[in-house]
């Protein structure tokens, strides 16, 4: 049975969620700013719920961005140690795909236009359309102004709308029939599309655990 650790740190939220033996553990907290200080001991919390170490993990998963820089740079940090020190594979997620599975999860939605609030009044965005049970991606990731934001041309059906760049929802030209503009991302999620990649042999080692801010002025983003 496969064991995966999974940690998200993109943006408010802090999640980190484990897999073993078929039963999934987690731990789940919106804390702006505190993050660096308590990623680690959320961790050893869930480790110790189901009993076992950090050597019984075949795997660990991360969100990669985009979302708040200081974010995404403590949950990549914090997984090439974890890897280095353990010598284990990573898997890197998009946290947009991240949040269009949580939307799935949560809400049963099959088409997803996902934005996350890039601040200075620009959006991460994404579109996502359930095969199977993941939600996948449709056309690309992008940073833009909320005024830019498109819904795919070629596919048909109506399009929910999820995550904090829906605060733009007034800027957005786009008919879309629900939105949850506070719709955060949970590792218990990554575990899902993490579990995905790891079937298909989609690992990459420490080294190449990289985060993805698709902006390349991401300086002033702050949790």
């Amino acid at each position: 049975m496969t064991t995966l650790l999974a940690l998200d740190t993109a943006t408010e939220a802090c999640s980190v969620a484990l897999l073993y033996n078929n039963k999934i553990y987690h731990s789940y907290k919106v804390i702006p700013r505190l993050h660096a200080q308590q990623l680690l001991p959320m961790v050893q919390e869930i480790l110790t719920a189901a009993n076992m170490t950090l050597s019984q993990v075949d795997a660990l998963v991360f969100g990669r961005g985009p979302g708040a820089f200081t974010g995404v740079r403590i949950a990549t940090g914090v997984i090439q140690g974890l890897a280095f020190a353990l010598d284990k594979p990573v898997i890197a997620i998009s946290d947009l795909a991240l949040l269009a599975q949580k939307a799935w999860r949560d809400y049963r939605i099959t088409k997803a236009a996902v934005a996350i609030d890039a601040r200075m009044n620009e959006i991460y965005w994404g579109c996502y359309a359930l095969q199977g049970e993941l939600m996948c991606l449709v056309g690309t990731e992008q940073v833009l102004a909320p005024q830019q934001a498109k819904l795919p041309n070629d596919m048909s059906g109506q399009w929910s709308a999820v995550g904090t760049g829906w605060k733009y929802a007034s800027q957005m030209a786009i008919d879309c029939t629900f939105v949850d503009a506070m719709l955060l991302p949970d590792a218990r999620d990554l575990l899902t599309l993490g579990y995905a990649a790891w079937q298909k042999g989609g690992t990459v080692t420490a080294e190449l655990a990289e985060p993805i801010y698709l902006r390349d002025n991401v300086a002033t983003a702050k949790i």
